[in-house]
């Protein structure tokens, strides 16, 4: 590809020949590994998402509304080798979504039946350079990939609440053939999924966690099937007054098996095809939490990608609110209680 600028008659055109191959490789490799936005590298899951009080829900015979919203920027791809790959580029990811949970009161294994459903809306922007001065623009909106989670089960003893679960996710909207940009992912997804939250007396401090195993199945549009996916989402918080907390939040994620495209394995994003496009992030940043009116709450957070592999390197700004909806007869508060007045 470099031969290009050494061997051309006409450098002016040479360098406009390079630098559009050079983009079209760099919008591929970004439509490929965006983790928020595609196929290759990419998750069904909102990573980052639940980070608030991930192992609490709502009261029996209670609903909760919670809606996030995300704004995710990146002008930096990571190799299989945690290089960044040597082109410029930028990546804006501007995301809305709406969670229903709803606790049904009824017994099972020991606690309560509840179920979950989250709609999600992206719109996505990537620039990349084609020419030494000019850069091309692509956007894309639409909607993302739904999470139905019609069976769990929720607990809380004391101080301690935690949930499991079996995740799926439908494909997301249809696949466009020759649109530069995809949203969500076109196949379908499941998996199990546990969180459990610590919350101390009067809500002093909290410990929380939740984890969720992603089973991909091949995109029968595209005949690729991404690998498995391990992803830890973690929070640790404490309080500074009497309705608001401070601390750290973050995730662990790792795909454990390789991508496949009409059963060969896709090679990284360097090159290399042992790994099999194998995605790897760790974010840590701080979250703001605040509870307001009766168990309300809104929390503001931010996540720093580090140890990248086959993604992009980039940045999540957070902000999410919890209002509790309480349709049909009322037993006992929303399980996200909030300090005493």
């Amino acid at each position: 590809m470099f031969s290009i600028f050494h061997h051309s008659s006409s450098a002016k055109t040479s360098t406009h020949i390079g630098y559009s191959l050079m983009a079209c490789l760099l919008t591929a490799l970004l439509i490929s590994a965006a983790a928020r936005a595609t196929e290759n590298g990419g998750s069904v899951y909102p990573i980052g998402a639940e980070t608030v009080l991930q192992g609490m829900m709502p009261g029996p015979h209670e609903t909760g509304l919670y809606t996030f919203h995300l704004v995710y920027t990146a002008n930096e791809l990571d190799e299989g080798n945690g290089k960044p790959y040597p082109f410029d580029f930028k990546l804006r990811v501007f995301a809305n979504a709406a969670k229903f949970e709803h606790n049904w009161g009824i017994p099972v294994f020991g606690g309560k039946w509840a179920s979950t459903i989250g709609i999600p809306f992206l719109y996505e922007q990537l620039r990349v350079p084609t020419g030494p001065t000019t850069t091309e623009k692509y956007t894309k909106f639409g909607l993302g990939n739904v999470e139905v989670i019609p069976f769990g089960v929720t607990y809380n003893k004391g101080n301690w609440h935690w949930f499991y679960q079996g995740d799926f996710f439908p494909p997301g909207a249809p696949y466009t053939r020759g649109d530069t940009l995809n949203i969500g992912q076109h196949h379908l997804a499941a998996g199990p999924t546990g969180a459990f939250t610590y919350l101390a007396p009067k809500a002093a401090y909290e410990v929380s966690s939740k984890v969720d195993y992603i089973f991909n199945f091949k995109d029968g549009a595209t005949e690729y099937r991404g690998g498995n996916e391990l992803t830890w989402e973690y929070t640790a918080m404490h309080a500074v007054s009497k309705k608001a907390a401070a601390g750290i939040n973050g995730y662990l994620y790792q795909q454990t098996t390789k991508d496949q495209l009409n059963g060969i394995t896709v090679m990284n994003v360097d090159g290399i095809a042992t790994n099999g496009f194998r995605g790897r992030d760790l974010a840590v940043g701080p979250e703001f939490r605040y509870f307001f009116g009766e168990h309300k709450a809104f929390a503001f957070k931010y996540t720093r990608d580090t140890l990248v592999q086959n993604k992009p390197r980039g940045n999540s700004f957070w902000f999410q609110l919890g209002i509790p909806l309480n349709f049909g007869k009322r037993e006992q508060a929303l399980s996200h209680p909030q300090p005493d007045q």
